[in-house]
């Protein structure tokens, strides 16, 4: 009996491979910062349940595959709200973020065809591209540059005849890169240029920070026709559980070809849908506070990690993610020696490695993604047990 050569080329996630080892340590009574997934500590909206609690059927039916009215005209308010300019029909509602990425990339690539990713990149991008029979491409970034890759020549250098698409995630993730408008108009030029997708991830769109204001690939009118959007109700209300997410664009070959995906696998939850609705109608004052809230543990992150000798990270502009490049040879070893052997006051850390997210992993055999979702103190906490478990490593390694 065989599996197919696609399933051979999956890799499994650097983000939850090393549970089982954390729950072990867990069960030796050592308190784990869990850093190394995006999974917020912040409350998710009371809206939320208050609307599953008040819907008013009695029974919990099908919806229709695309969605309910009421959550995809929420969503277009939401869009509408900074400018961004699309109708119900562009929208559909999916299991989370990962099934409207999945169905783009069903919808879109046929066998062998490549999509382009900054590297480091999500990982689960290529588990995505992989199922759907194309390949992912790299458009190099680099720690010293702070992951920054929206140049022309970078991404022009790295189209082929096969690529078909360009993904961009912004504000990043693992980065913490963010693009400006303006670079996404310049990346909308050159798709136009090569007849590219254009698949914009926005699910941490408000996360930016410094000032900044949050970009949106919905707001290129002239080239709607070419983009796609995903985004998800995971991130910015916190709300993971919910599994709720969007696939929105206004090229209807694009839509009927998500729609024979959706009709395949029914409809989403329904109760959720409900809640969800709720929070896209949030007052924009929730987003504010969000956002400074994630911008104090990011300079609380970025201040603890300029005390670990030999690093190397650029503040990150956005999202609550920072790729770091730490002294050691092998960050998957140095992470089983902080799950299984080291403790200070009965507390260790766990982030994910970065050679996960990496077209080639051997380019992040030093670095880690580190996800600032607990509370400051605690990734005040988190880093500086990063900082001492490395002091015990080295030790260990030079006696060795």
């Amino acid at each position: 009996m065989q599996i197919s050569e696609k399933s051979k080329r999956m890799g499994l996630s650097p983000i939850r491979r090393f549970n089982e080892m954390a729950r072990n340590a867990e069960k030796r009574g050592i308190r784990i910062y869990r850093v190394n997934i995006g999974q917020p500590d912040i409350e998710t909206p009371k809206c939320y349940m208050e609307a599953i609690r008040n819907y008013p059927n009695d029974v919990i039916a099908y919806m229709e595959s695309g969605g309910t009215d009421d959550l995809k005209k929420a969503v277009c308010e939401f869009y509408g709200s900074f400018g961004a300019e699309f109708e119900p029909d562009d929208v559909m509602v999916t299991s989370g973020g990962s099934e409207a990425l999945s169905m783009v990339f069903t919808t879109i690539l046929n066998e062998g065809d490549e999509v382009l990713a900054a590297d480091p990149y999500y990982s689960n991008y290529s588990t995505f591209i992989l199922s759907a029979g194309g390949q992912i491409a790299r458009i190099p970034s680099h720690a010293e540059e702070g992951y920054h890759y929206a140049y022309r020549d970078r991404i022009e250098k790295a189209i082929t005849p096969k690529t078909r698409a360009i993904i961009c995630t912004s504000p990043g993730n693992p980065t913490g890169d963010v693009l400006t408008q303006d670079e996404m108009h310049m990346i909308c030029e050159i798709a136009e240029e090569h007849d590219l997708w254009v698949i914009s991830d926005e699910v941490y769109r408000e996360f930016v920070y410094d000032g900044a204001e949050p970009a949106s690939f919905g707001l290129e009118k002239e080239f709607l026709d070419r983009i796609i959007i995903t985004d998800s109700i995971s991130k910015r209300y916190s709300c993971c559980g919910g599994r709720i997410g969007l696939l929105i664009s206004k090229n209807r070959d694009v839509m009927n070809g998500a729609m024979k995906l959706a009709q395949g696998r029914l409809s989403v939850s329904t109760l959720d849908q409900a809640g969800a609705a709720a929070l896209f109608r949030l007052p924009k004052s929730y987003y504010s506070e969000i956002r400074a809230e994630y911008e104090k543990r990011r300079d609380v992150v970025y201040s603890e990690l300029t005390k670990i000798p030999g690093v190397v990270c650029v503040k990150p502009k956005g999202s609550f993610y920072v790729t770091v490049k730490l002294p050691v040879n092998d960050i998957e070893d140095f992470l089983v020696f902080l799950l299984t052997e080291f403790s200070d006051n009965n507390e260790t850390v766990m982030f994910a490695p970065a050679d996960g997210f990496y077209y080639d992993s051997e380019r992040g055999k030093n670095k880690m993604r580190l996800a600032y979702v607990l509370r400051s103190e605690q990734m005040r906490r988190a880093v500086e047990l990063i900082r001492l478990g490395l002091e015990a490593y080295e030790k260990k390694q030079a006696g060795n």
